[in-house]
C-alpha cells in the first residue's frame, strides 16, 4: 500500500509546504499499475516556519502562504496547452445539459404527474447542482494535499479513498475503476441516445419533404459525418461546437415554446400526482436530463481560471441556473400541452405538417449533433490513455478506439427499441450514481481526517441522506426501466 500524507492517527492531512515537505514527509510516486497518483512537485518555494492555521480543514504553516506560496498553488498554477475561457465553459456547461434530456421533460412529467415534477425539478436540480460544487472543492482539497494541478473524476475518487479510513484504503484503486465504469457507461449511453435522436428528428424532416425512410439508413448516412467530428482531440477545439449547439437549442426551445403555449388547457386537465408506480421513470429521466456531471471535471480542469468555477456567481451556478428553469419550463409546459400523449422527445409532439415545427427538429437535431463530440470526450479520456499504454503507436490506436467507439454507438442506437425508456435507465444507473451518490461519498471521505472539526456532524448527516436519496432512485429506477424493456413496452419510434 502506497504511502499517505498524513500523520498516523488519521487525524490531519497536511499540504506539503514550501520545501516540497510536510513534517519531512516525502513526496510519493504510485507506480502499481491504475492504483498511482504522481505528485507534481512545487518547485522554487520559500522555507516555511511558523504557526500553523487552519485553511479549508487543512492546516498549513502560516509563513508558507506568502506570495510566494500562492504562486506556486498547483490550481491555481496549472499549465494547460489550450486552456478555455470563462464563456467558452458557460457554452459547453450548457450544450452538455441542453441534450435530449430537456425534450424528454414532457415525458419525465407524464410520469410524476405536473405538480410533483415541476418542484421535484427544482429540488433535484439544486441537490446536483450542489453535488456539482462538492466534486469540485473536493478536487480542489485532493490536488492541494497530493501536490497536484487537476485530478479526474475517477482519481478524486481515488485519493478522497486513499486518504480516508485506514481500512478503506486498499479499496481505492477499485473505487477508481468503477468510477471510470460508470462513467464510460453514461456518457456512451447519452451519445447513443443522441445518435438515436438525431435519427429520428432527420427522417421527420425527410418525411415532411415527401422523402421516406427507416431510420436506420439515416443512421447510417450520420456514422460518417459523426465519425469526423469525434477525431477531435482539443476542448479548446471543441468551443465553437458548442456555442453552434447551444443557440441552436436555445433557438429550438423558443420556437417550440411557440407550440406550447398555444390553447393551453387548464391546469387541472392533468394529475397534480400521478401514479407511485411511474415515478420511478420520472426519476431516471430526470437524472439522465440532468447529464453534465461527466464533465463538470473536465471543464474545470481545463479552465484558465479555475476559481471562477465555482464562485457564487461562476460559471457552474450560472449555466446550472439556466438548465433548471428550462428544464422546469419545458417539462411543466409540454405535459400541460400534451398530457398522456406526450413522447420521450416533445419534438415528436410537434405538428409534422407545420414548417415551424420542422425547423424545431431541425434546429434540435443540430445542436444534439454537435452536443456529441463533448459527451464522446470524456469516455476518450479514460479509454485512449489505457489502449495507447500497450501500443507503441498511440496516436494511431486512439484513432482507431475513437473510430471502434462511435461505431458501438451507432450499433447500440439502432437496437434501442424505445427511446424514453432507455432514457430513463441510463439515468437511473449512471447519473444518479454518479451525480447522487459519488460525490457526497467523496466529500465524506475527504473530510475524514478532520472528523472533529465543527459542523462535521451535520455534513455527514446532509451527505447521508443524499446517498440514500440517489441510491432509492437507482434501486427503483434501475428496476422499472429494465422491466419495461424486458416486457417490450411499445416505443414511439416506429420501425427502423
Amino acid at each position: 500500500m502506497a504511502p499517505k500524507i498524513r500523520e498516523p492517527d488519521q487525524r490531519t492531512p497536511l499540504l506539503q509546504d514550501c520545501n516540497n515537505n510536510a513534517d519531512n514527509r516525502s513526496q510519493h510516486n504510485y507506480n502499481k499499475e491504475n492504483d498511482k497518483v504522481d505528485n507534481e512537485s512545487h518547485q522554487n518555494n520559500k522555507k516555511c516556519n511558523g504557526a500553523v492555521i487552519a485553511i479549508e480543514g487543512v492546516q498549513v504553516p502560516t509563513s508558507c502562504w506568502t506570495d510566494s506560496c500562492i504562486d506556486h498553488d498547483p490550481i491555481t498554477n496549472r499549465k494547460l496547452e489550450n486552456p478555455t475561457t470563462n464563456f467558452d465553459t458557460l457554452m459547453h456547461v450548457l450544450n452538455g445539459n441542453l441534450g435530449t434530456g430537456i425534450l424528454a421533460m414532457p415525458d419525465a412529467f407524464k410520469n410524476a404527474g405536473l405538480y410533483v415534477g415541476f418542484f421535484g425539478t427544482l429540488v433535484m436540480g439544486v441537490i446536483c447542482t450542489h453535488c456539482m460544487h462538492l466534486l469540485v472543492r473536493c478536487s480542489h482539497e485532493l490536488c492541494r494535499r497530493y501536490g497536484r494541478s487537476s485530478l479526474s473524476y475517477a482519481d478524486v475518487g481515488f485519493c478522497a479513498l486513499d486518504s480516508g479510513p485506514i481500512w478503506m484504503q486498499p479499496l481505492a484503486g477499485g473505487f477508481r475503476r468503477l468510477i471510470n465504469t460508470f462513467l464510460v457507461v453514461m456518457q456512451l449511453g447519452l451519445c447513443c441516445v443522441y445518435f438515436l435522436f438525431v435519427a429520428v428528428n432527420v427522417r421527420e424532416l425527410l418525411a415532411y419533404a415527401n422523402i421516406h425512410t427507416t431510420v436506420l439508413t439515416v443512421l447510417v448516412w450520420l456514422l460518417a459525418p459523426l465519425t469526423l467530428l469525434n477525431l477531435v482531440r482539443s476542448l479548446k477545439l471543441l468551443t465553437p461546437m458548442s456555442l453552434v449547439a447551444s443557440i441552436f437549442a436555445v433557438a429550438g426551445l423558443a420556437i417550440a415554446f411557440l407550440f406550447l403555449l398555444q390553447d393551453l388547457p387548464h391546469s387541472a386537465s392533468v394529475p397534480p400526482i400521478s401514479s407511485w408506480s411511474t415515478l420511478p421513470l420520472y426519476f431516471g429521466t430526470v437524472m439522465y436530463a440532468f447529464e453534465g456531471i461527466g464533465v463538470v471535471l473536465p471543464l474545470e480542469n481545463n479552465l484558465a481560471r479555475p476559481r471562477d468555477f465555482i464562485a457564487w456567481n461562476g460559471v457552474l451556478n450560472t449555466g446550472m441556473t439556466l438548465v433548471v428553469c428550462l428544464y422546469s419550463a419545458v417539462g411543466f409546459f409540454g405535459y400541460l400541452k400534451y398530457g398522456e400523449q406526450a413522447q420521450g422527445s416533445v419534438t415528436l409532439n410537434l405538428p409534422s405538417d407545420h414548417l415551424l415545427a420542422q425547423l424545431v427538429r431541425l434546429l434540435m437535431a443540430v445542436a444534439v449533433l454537435a452536443s456529441y463530440a463533448l459527451q464522446f470526450y470524456v469516455p476518450m479520456t479514460i479509454l485512449a490513455p489505457v489502449v495507447a499504454g500497450h501500443t507503441a503507436h498511440p496516436r494511431c490506436a486512439e484513432t482507431v478506439l475513437r473510430l471502434v467507439t462511435v461505431l458501438l454507438t451507432f450499433v447500440l442506437a439502432a437496437i434501442i427499441p424505445n427511446l424514453g425508456t432507455f432514457i430513463s435507465l441510463v439515468g437511473a444507473v449512471s447519473t444518479s450514481t454518479l451525480a447522487l451518490i459519488f460525490p457526497p461519498l467523496i466529500e465524506l471521505l475527504t473530510s475524514w481526517p478532520n472528523a472533529d472539526r465543527p459542523g462535521h456532524r451535520w455534513i455527514v448527516l446532509k451527505n447521508s441522506l443524499i446517498i440514500v436519496f440517489g441510491a432509492t432512485g437507482f434501486f427503483f429506477g434501475t428496476v422499472k426501466s429494465l422491466t419495461m424493456i424486458l416486457e417490450g413496452t411499445p416505443g414511439e419510434l416506429g420501425s427502423l
